[in-house]
């Protein structure tokens, strides 16, 4: 198993079906996506930039999607906390994924990247 897929294997259900649902969404938004690691998570990229992370928030235990130009995002659903440059879209495990929001989300991200 690869750093990539222990990332999602480690973790307990219902979060690790959560997080490979996402990972699956975001490759394929977009043939040119690319997954590989940086700084311990999944990160997302195209050509060679990262445009988005996975990760799990550490009280709720949560995963979320972070969007690397995400202060370039407007949308409702997606937090800047104490952030200046990037947005988390954070994904309740126990409930369905709301997939049009994710797809919507990912949609406008890559129209940034491809802008």
């Amino acid at each position: 198993m690869n750093g990539i897929d222990s990332f999602y294997f480690n973790k307990s259900e219902p979060t690790k079906s959560c997080l490979l649902t996402l990972r699956d969404m975001i490759l394929q938004s977009d043939a040119e996506l690319s997954e590989t690691v940086k700084y311990g998570m999944p990160c997302f990229c195209l050509a060679q930039r990262a445009v988005c992370y996975l990760w799990t928030d550490e009280q709720s235990g949560y995963p979320y999607i972070l969007f690397v130009d995400g202060n370039k995002l407007e949308h409702p659903s997606l937090l800047a906390g104490s952030r200046k440059r990037m947005k988390v879209l954070k994904v309740n495990p126990h409930e369905d994924i709301p997939v049009k929001l994710i797809t919507d989300v990912l949609n406008s991200m890559l129209s940034v990247y491809r802008s």
